[in-house]
């Protein structure tokens, strides 16, 4: 008989913890600038982008709506909701050179992929990288 499959560890994270998280990504972003503008990955980069934007003095704020989890398990079926802005994607000559994309998470990294054909030349940044999403990311806090 095989034993059962145990479930993944979970990494709980305070909210006090998680705003700490954000600024010290913004810190650690403060010399990879200037950035024109930045892209929030909705709905998990919303709390780190505002908080990084703050930090970082930026104003020029997008989101960009990717649904990936149906039901905070397991990642779905990846569908664009909302495209990021022309005049966003225009930056750097069409390349995203500029532009900074906040997420929270980079899990597999396949959310990120998709953000990135669309601003190849972007620097993409996330408060925490699990190792399959690491090579996606320029900048993270926590792996």
């Amino acid at each position: 008989m095989s034993e059962p499959q145990r479930p993944p560890k979970a990494f709980p994270v305070s909210w006090d913890q998680f705003h700490r998280d954000a600024r010290a990504l913004a810190w650690r972003l403060a010399d990879k600038g200037p950035f024109e503008a930045l892209v929030c990955i909705t709905r998990g980069g919303l709390v780190p982008a505002a908080i990084v934007a703050r930090e970082l003095g930026t104003r020029l704020i997008e989101t960009v709506c990717v649904a990936s989890y149906h039901d905070y398990l397991n990642q779905g079926q990846l569908s664009v909701l909302k495209e990021i802005a022309p005049n966003i994607r225009a930056i750097g000559g069409g390349t995203g050179k500029g532009v900074l994309v906040v997420d929270d998470l980079t899990d597999t990294g396949k959310t990120a992929k998709i953000v990135r054909d669309m601003l190849p030349e972007a620097h993409f940044a996330t408060v925490y990288a699990k190792p399959a999403g690491v090579p996606m990311v320029h900048t993270f806090v926590t792996e």
